[in-house]
């Protein structure tokens, strides 16, 4: 059996000790959720152009500017969409994450939710409640990467290309809202320090929990979702401080710091899912001192699919 070369690239030591070594936060935990994504990608795709590119596009009446990547060394066999952070440097998270999507062989797109129409409520918070009331779900932020997701599937005259969804901070405080409200077939959802999660709880109100959101009889199976998604929560061991971090009643209810409400979400997820039998929970967890692949590849072997 021939060797995949991407495969190969997973594991190259040049690029482990680049990016092992970088002092710049998102460029380590891009190579973390590498090594989250590495097992298995194959063949085609055509459309994005290769290497760099920006363009907006109209999706669902919104329009929306996004930054792609598409690998230039072999032909692109899956999505990556990258969540920024509450900066809004879009642009930026596309380029520090082009060697996990050349390595992966993936076309990268990054969405821009810019601030003034995706504030807080409608970005990190997944444009659920607003002003505590619930928006209907055809409103819902998450609804707008699964119309990118067609549009990038179309584009490539791939309707089943497979996607992977990766947020840092900001980012993934939206993917969390996006694992638990939005029916997706993403691959892997990685969830990398967000200052609040969705709990997995029917008794905390939306979007800090699920309530208020389902029917009566539909609120099991909605939770068993949720349980079931394949989210891989990334977090650092280091991040204990409260820089941009939510401070409202319900948030701090989760922990006192990101990592503590990482851990927390996490915890619950997993007790729950024991409790309902070996074929509920999907989720797996990361953490390290720092985002390095020495320190996160023994976990991460044991909590992949």
């Amino acid at each position: 059996m021939v060797e995949d070369p991407r495969m190969r690239s997973c594991s190259n030591p040049e690029l482990t000790r680049r990016y092992a070594s970088s002092g710049k936060v998102v460029k380590r935990v891009i190579w973390v959720i590498l090594l989250v994504l590495c097992p298995a990608l194959v063949a085609s795709a055509k459309s994005i152009h290769a290497g760099l590119g920006h363009k907006k596009v109209h999706l669902g009446g919104v329009r929306l500017e996004i930054f792609t990547y598409r690998p230039t060394i072999c032909t692109p066999s899956s999505l990556l969409l990258v969540l920024h952070g509450s900066h809004r440097s879009a642009e930026s998270y596309r380029d520090d994450a082009r060697p996990l999507a050349d390595a992966l062989c993936a076309i990268e797109v990054a969405p821009l939710f810019d601030e003034r129409r995706f504030p807080t409520w409608r970005y990190q918070k997944g444009g659920i409640v607003q002003a505590g009331s619930l928006l209907p779900p055809a409103e819902w932020t998450g609804n707008l990467l699964l119309i990118l997701i067609n549009w990038v599937r179309k584009s490539e005259g791939q309707p089943q290309l497979p996607y992977y969804l990766i947020g840092h901070a900001a980012g993934a405080q939206f993917l969390s809202r996006f694992a638990a409200f939005i029916p997706n077939t993403a691959q892997r959802i990685v969830i990398a320090n967000p200052s609040t999660y969705v709990l997995p709880d029917l008794e905390v109100k939306a979007p800090f929990g699920l309530k208020g959101v389902y029917p009566a009889e539909g609120r099991e199976a909605a939770l068993q979702n949720y349980l079931a998604q394949p989210v891989t929560i990334l977090l650092g061991q280091e991040d204990l401080g409260e820089n941009d971090q939510d401070e409202s009643v319900l948030a701090r209810e989760q922990g006192g710091n990101r990592y503590e409400r990482g851990l927390n979400t996490f915890h619950a997820a997993q007790a729950l899912a024991q409790a309902r039998g070996p074929a509920t929970g999907a989720w797996s967890r990361c953490q390290a001192w720092r985002t390095t692949p020495e320190t996160c590849s023994l976990p991460l072997k044991h909590s992949l699919p």
